[in-house]
């Protein structure tokens, strides 16, 4: 028997969307953070969103493609460094700690969210 996904364990597309919607006002309206969303319209808020819904799923096993440019140059020239890095970690573990997202799979969305840190920190 197969093991659930972790897409699966936590909640599938719904979940993930629930999660998007709680942490991207997190992330725009922090006093640090909220800079890399000030030139943005709803529209282009409303697609980052479905990108991030996108690659969450996609990363945890469901079934959607992320179909967005890779982290690197997504992300080239936007000058996030360390600190900024760091807020956001610690606003993806409070939304993650918010939706009462059991501790195994908070850890394996921020295992996975790591793993990209090198293409997006400058």
């Amino acid at each position: 028997m197969n093991e659930p996904t972790l897409y699966e364990r936590l909640g599938g597309y719904d979940a993930i969307c629930a999660v998007a919607d709680e942490l991207l006002p997190r992330l725009i309206n922090d006093g640090q953070l909220g800079r890399f969303w000030s030139h943005r319209g709803e529209d282009g808020l409303e697609r980052e969103k479905q990108l991030l819904i996108n690659f969450l799923a996609d990363a945890s096993g469901g079934p959607m493609y992320y179909t967005g440019r890779d982290m690197a140059t997504t992300h080239r020239g936007m000058g996030i460094d360390q600190a900024d890095w760091q807020i956001f970690i610690e606003h993806l573990q409070a939304t993650l700690s918010a939706m009462q997202v059991p501790e195994p799979e908070a850890a394996a969305v921020v295992g996975f969210i790591q793993s990209t840190r090198d293409e997006i920190v400058e």
